[in-house]
């Protein structure tokens, strides 16, 4: 006889189920599954038929998940049926696969634009998105564990409709809500393809951005954003989610003061995942004058575990721009790390601890002007790769009160003078720059004016050939100077 006598606390975890046996057992995950073959059955995604000479059959299985709220809460449990896509060949079960999503500055330049202009920003989510993808090649699956039809076992299913697990998938997805929105009256973005504006004749319009299967909108008339709300839910079997709150794992907050980004609860989360939430923090997320090397001589770590870290740290930097540089500098390592590496990456976790509140605040009635920032580490550190002499080429860009792109990457090439490295990482600025302001045109935020690009510059810089027109100069310490993109720039 078993009693709790003695025990003050006890923890009961529930692990999602790994099996069709397993999961059979409990009446949850039993009604989660028929959610999903009623969601497929309604959706008329197959039809039961005899399987054809000289075609084959592809496999399915049953995926379980609790989903979570962004507080950790237990939302619903899920049940997907999943085709054994690896088994697919190419040209006989699928073809093209290439599917558009989001960048994530597209996102953020949404909210910075919306918190300028006072707009809120609401989200939709399609349910059982990759069920409305037309097919093109002919596919045939079997009958689901649990769900084969009494006397016609020998029967299996050809899709009419892209299941999920299929490689073709995505592509039907995109193929068929891009075409719902061109049909609707919506435009293409030429520069980011799930991203779609519609203008009616009264001057109101409407800008929707699409991530696989979830939606966020923003416009100037909330007329316009619910008739769109009911053109979807007429087409689609969606989720009205209202203002949107959690993004691909990014907190927003919309209040009267603008909008404010962060990453809190997946900070915390891989603080834990580490062990590291209760460290002691520091102030800054890299030693001072740290060279990392490919052939360090310290003890090599598990690389798997340490992939798992700079992965992790490479998606917080979805809205910390401070930790770009350093994150990038451990990516260089991914094949055979050192302990040496390891202990640099347990040092932005540090990092991290003291600035896990910290985000972007994209402030309310702020001009949207584009302004940008690029360097460089010649200056400090030319050639500074202590491998191969490359340098590290950066930039962010600010859009009204907040940054919205940023990067830091290793240079392609070996400069040969400081000067050159400079001109390197103002090239990627430019190109950037272009993108960027081409994308506010899209979003009726057009700027006639040049783009103000701030560069830290050498004593060499004026012998320059390059298309910028140089504004004005002045020193702050180190040489600051303005440029204006004079000849590429649209007008």
């Amino acid at each position: 006889m078993v009693t709790t006598d003695g025990i003050d606390f006890a923890l009961f975890v529930d692990v999602d189920p790994i099996s069709f046996e397993e999961a059979s057992k409990e009446k949850k995950w039993r009604s989660a599954m028929n959610q999903e073959i009623d969601a497929i059955e309604r959706n008329k995604t197959w039809e039961l038929t005899e399987l054809p000479k000289r075609k084959s059959v592809l496999g399915v299985k049953w995926v379980y998940k609790m989903k979570l709220h962004s507080k950790g809460e237990v939302d619903k449990n899920k049940a997907r049926l999943v085709v054994k896509g690896y088994k697919q060949k190419f040209g006989v079960d699928y073809e093209e696969i290439f599917a558009h999503v989001t960048r994530l500055e597209t996102v953020r330049l949404l909210l910075s634009l919306a918190a300028q202009k006072g707009w809120q920003v609401h989200q939709m989510d399609v349910k059982s998105a990759f069920l409305n993808g037309f097919l093109e090649e002919e596919v045939y699956v079997e009958q689901p564990p649990g769900y084969v039809k009494n006397g016609e076992e020998h029967k299996v299913y050809r899709l009419r409709k892209a299941l999920y697990g299929l490689k073709q998938a995505p592509r039907a997805w995109y193929s068929r809500i891009d075409s719902f929105f061109l049909k609707n009256g919506f435009k293409r973005c030429p520069y980011e393809h799930t991203l779609y504006t519609k203008e009616a004749e009264n001057g109101s319009f409407l800008i929707a951005c699409l991530y696989v299967d979830d939606l966020i909108f923003i416009g100037n008339s909330v007329t316009m954003g619910n008739d769109f709300k009911r053109s979807m839910m007429n087409e689609f079997e969606m989720t009205d989610m209202g203002l949107l709150h959690y993004f691909l794992g990014i907190e927003v907050k919309q209040t009267n003061e603008g909008i404010v980004i962060s990453q809190q609860k997946y900070a915390k989360d891989l603080l834990k995942k580490f062990k590291m939430d209760k460290v002691v923090p520091c102030s800054t997320p890299m030693e001072e004058n740290l060279k990392l090397r490919i052939d360090d001589e310290s003890e090599e770590v598990d690389a798997t575990l340490y992939r798992s870290l700079v992965g992790s740290l490479m998606y917080l930097t979805a809205t910390r721009p401070d930790l770009m540089f350093s994150v990038s500098m451990l990516s260089r390592f991914m094949t055979s790390p050192k302990k040496s590496h390891w202990e640099a990456g347990k040092r932005i976790l540090r990092y991290v601890v003291g600035i896990i509140d910290h985000g972007i605040h994209y402030k309310k009635f702020q001009e949207s002007i584009l302004i940008g920032y690029s360097d460089s580490d010649s200056d400090s550190d030319w050639g500074g790769d202590a491998d191969n002499h490359k340098s590290t080429s950066g930039y962010v860009f600010n859009v009204g009160s907040g940054a919205v792109s940023w990067s830091s990457k290793k240079q392609p090439i070996v400069a040969l003078s400081t000067t050159e490295a400079e001109y390197i990482a103002l090239c990627a600025a430019d190109c950037q720059t272009l993108w960027l302001r081409w994308m506010l045109k899209e979003l009726k935020c057009s700027q006639e004016e040049g783009t103000v690009l701030y560069v830290i510059i050498i004593q060499q810089l004026h012998l320059a050939k390059i298309q910028f027109f140089m504004e004005e100069a002045s020193t702050l310490g180190s040489s600051i100077t303005t440029f204006e993109t004079w000849s590429k720039m649209e007008k």
